[in-house]
């Protein structure tokens, strides 16, 4: 088969995506990954992996099937960047989808639901490594068993939810709270593309967050 991957050049994820091509090549399949859908990309299956541009239903089309992976029970949690979200809510057990992409956001026919348990003092790295590893394993599996898959196919059932794009606001650690009270968002800012803040007497401050040691 001809397998396109999307995904947005600035993501994380590509630094977790070399291992997934060459699994994909091992099989006999041509591989290509792409930084954004153009009309002259078509295949047999389309993996949207932390890709960020809207992809309408007639690009749907230039693929017989196009995936997402994404990191909550859709369909709730659907939208932006739903494992910070999760994380900050105080949530260590996180449910990730692999579905069929549609025409409206997040809300495809599910194939594949997994569950990552973290412990709880894992900074962003970790928690991205997690998500790596078992989004990949879930494209694996879609793989392997495609066609077959197909049939398993699950409309989305229950009340959905939406998480909004986060922004630098989201960042601000309060002076008025403890470190322990906060230490959830400390958990999922990245140091350097938005790093925790706090502002007093007028002036803004960054801090910067590192595991020195394991347990």
């Amino acid at each position: 088969m001809r397998i396109s991957i999307l995904t947005d050049k600035t993501s994380w994820l590509r630094d977790h995506l070399e291992e997934f091509v060459n699994y994909v090549r091992s099989q006999g399949h041509e591989c290509y990954v792409y930084e954004k859908l153009s009309d002259d990309i078509e295949g047999d299956i389309a993996f949207f992996l932390s890709y960020f541009h809207i992809v309408s239903a007639q690009n749907l089309k230039q693929h017989k099937n196009n995936l997402v992976v994404h990191a909550s029970d859709l369909p709730a949690g659907r939208g932006w960047s739903p494992l910070t979200w999760q994380i900050v809510e105080g949530k260590n057990e996180i449910v990730v989808t692999l579905f069929e992409a549609s025409k409206d956001v997040d809300s495809g026919d599910i194939y594949i639901k997994k569950v990552v348990n973290f412990c709880g003092d894992e900074l962003i790295d970790e928690l991205r490594n997690e998500i790596s590893k078992i989004t990949f394993d879930m494209c694996k599996i879609f793989l392997d068993e495609y066609p077959i898959i197909l049939k398993s196919a699950q409309k989305q059932v229950g009340d959905a939810s939406f998480y909004r794009r986060r922004s630098i606001k989201d960042s601000e650690l309060s002076v008025n709270k403890t470190i322990s009270e906060q230490f959830n968002l400390l958990r999922v800012v990245d140091n350097e593309s938005y790093p925790a803040w706090f502002e007093i007497m007028g002036c803004k401050y960054r801090i910067k967050i590192d595991k020195i040691n394991e347990k």
